[in-house]
């Protein structure tokens, strides 16, 4: 894609950037971004993972209430625009149906970067290789 002012990052970054601050490439990737005064664009779903994927390690023990409550609240103040547009839920359908994706929460970030012509980023390596046979070149893996 052609717009680098503008990247669309997932629920999967975001997570990843909260939690492992010690992730030196990731961590050096985003600096970047701010160096470059990039604008980060997500649907406006983020959160709703984000407070999920949160809630399950806390869940599960990984994190202390604390823990999570602080990073939440870390994440909230991150400086990333949601897009609230209608026409993202049907373009979201048919790529869902169109990769073959088990659900549309991907397939809305997927829709967001196709519609602003920009890349998007991800920490999800499994929807990173489910779109290799489809030669998607605009999704971008933050895995080294």
């Amino acid at each position: 894609m052609s717009n680098s002012s503008i990247i669309c990052i997932d629920a999967s970054v975001v997570v990843r950037y909260v939690l492992q601050p010690d992730n030196e490439s990731l961590q050096k990737l985003w600096g970047t971004w701010v160096s470059k005064e990039v604008r980060l664009i997500a649907p406006s779903l983020l959160f709703y993972e984000v407070t999920n994927a949160l809630y399950q390690h806390q869940k599960n023990k990984l994190l202390s209430p604390e823990t999570i409550w602080q990073t939440l609240e870390l994440t909230l103040d991150l400086p990333i625009n949601l897009v609230n547009e209608a026409k993202l839920h049907i373009r979201a359908r048919e790529i869902a149906m169109e990769y073959n994706l088990s659900a549309t929460y991907d397939a809305h970030y997927l829709a967001l970067a196709e519609w602003m012509n920009v890349d998007l980023y991800t920490a999800d390596t499994r929807l990173v290789n489910s779109l290799k046979p489809f030669k998607v070149k605009w999704v971008k893996s933050i895995e080294p």
